[in-house]
């Protein structure tokens, strides 16, 4: 069933999240997409990990790391346009209790991987989780509408950004230890434990009214990509939601690639420094959501994205200019690494960088949501997904020919800043055009 909506954003005081988080409208759904997102983190770091210090020779290990990213992302490019067709002709609830009754054998089946270390089952496995994850993606996001009311969209954003990238940064923690073979079993044992779990949360989420009259789903992939992408462009508003929840993507990616080498051979430090930057990147963004639901307390304003961009692009600025020579000497250890002050202005800026990225990723996935039809909303938010696969494989394929092109990691943060700035600018000129979204407040359209 649908929630009530007023008429006015901002007209009724959005409640707190723990208040969210525990109603019957929110809290089964976003413990649903929590926990798959933790499954998703956990099997495909278990298995990169288990490639990089397994048995595979070096040269095999460099060609199966990127083999397994691209499994993962290679269904969100052929499946996300008819994922969305289905998702907006659907019970969105009953959708999601499929997906996540159909993710239990898959999750039975990595359990068995991980206890075989067979990490070609485990590649097989992955690109089941990604096609699943491509039909779960129009889903976690278009439902948002139909569960809440206007006044409560931003803080429920800022809950499902906050959620995911933590549940991906425990889920990295578990496949550390899968990969580490400390209590493999066990953690075998926690990826089906929580597919069940998921499961039993879907089974909680209200049933909600399809948006479109049912037709035959395309199966012609490619030729549903290519429709749904040319009829996103035509609506100005989404489309340029779009673009910016992909260049955060982008920027995004260039980051987390880059950490272990950044971590290795510029700051010349241990494997635990880059635990650590992962915790305060992923940290840092959902710190950035909730702050932004904060600032704008339930009433959408466009006018903090450029904000956001503009914190992105200086602390990474600042992250160059305090990023040392690369240096040949002994590597340090977590504790040595935290006891030089010139590594806490480095995890600053790494703070400042996810924190402003939170405030810049949540406005626009709320954009993208209200300004998309109501009966297409799957779909804009399918397309979206195929274009945040093609950003962040633009950036895997820019910084290798950037690094093999002689520049620098430190360097390559300096761009990504540099680039950001701009994107900020663009922003700013942008704002009148969103002044035309219908749930942004009056002060939007001064």
């Amino acid at each position: 069933m649908r929630a009530c909506r007023s008429t006015l954003a901002g007209e009724r005081t959005a409640p707190g999240a723990p208040a969210l988080l525990a109603s019957q409208r929110f809290g089964p759904f976003f413990a649903t997409q929590f926990l798959s997102a933790f499954n998703d983190s956990a099997l495909k770091n278990a298995l990169v990990l288990m490639i990089a210090y397994g048995a595979a020779g070096r040269a095999s290990a460099q060609l199966l790391i990127p083999l397994a990213g691209g499994l993962f992302i290679l269904p969100f490019f052929l499946c996300s346009a008819t994922a969305g067709q289905i998702t907006d002709q659907t019970d969105k609830a009953a959708l999601a209790r499929l997906i996540k009754l159909v993710e239990i054998p898959v999750m039975l089946a990595a359990a068995a991987g991980v206890l075989a270390g067979n990490a070609g089952l485990l590649l097989a496995l992955l690109l089941a989780m990604g096609i699943e994850a491509a039909f779960f993606g129009p889903l976690k996001y278009a439902i948002l509408l139909d569960l809440l009311a206007p006044e409560e969209l931003v803080l429920g954003n800022a809950l499902v950004e906050a959620g995911t990238f933590l549940a991906i940064l425990l889920g990295t923690i578990a496949g550390m230890l899968i990969a580490a073979r400390h209590g493999a079993a066990a953690v075998a044992v926690l990826l089906v434990a929580v597919s069940c779990a998921a499961w039993v949360a879907s089974l909680f989420v209200l049933a909600v009214t399809p948006a479109a009259a049912r037709r035959r789903a395309r199966w012609n992939l490619a030729a549903a990509t290519a429709e749904i992408l040319r009829e996103t462009a035509r609506d100005k508003l989404p489309f340029r939601a779009m673009l910016g929840i992909s260049w955060f993507w982008l920027a995004g990616a260039t980051y987390l690639s880059q950490f272990p080498a950044y971590v290795r051979f510029t700051l010349g430090a241990r494997e635990g420094v880059v635990t650590l930057f992962l915790i305060v990147f992923s940290v840092g963004i959902a710190l950035g959501s909730l702050l932004c639901s904060r600032i704008l307390r339930g009433r959408l304003s466009a006018r903090i994205i450029p904000w956001g961009a503009l914190g992105i692009g200086l602390c990474s600025v600042d992250l160059w200019l305090a990023s040392p020579r690369p240096s040949d000497a002994a590597l340090v250890g977590f504790a040595a690494f935290l006891t030089d002050p010139a590594h806490w202005r480095i995890l600053l800026d790494l703070l400042g960088i996810s924190l402003a990225g939170g405030v810049f990723i949540v406005p626009l996935y709320t954009l993208l949501q209200i300004t998309s039809a109501p009966e297409r909303r799957a779909r804009v938010i399918a397309a979206n997904n195929v274009v945040n696969a093609g950003a962040m494989a633009l950036s895997a394929i820019l910084t290798m020919a950037l690094l093999a092109a002689g520049l620098s990691v430190a360097g390559l943060f300096l761009l990504t800043g540099t680039a950001t700035l701009f994107v900020a600018l663009l922003f700013r000129l942008a704002l009148p055009g969103f002044s035309t979204a219908p749930a942004l407040v009056a002060g939007d359209r001064a």
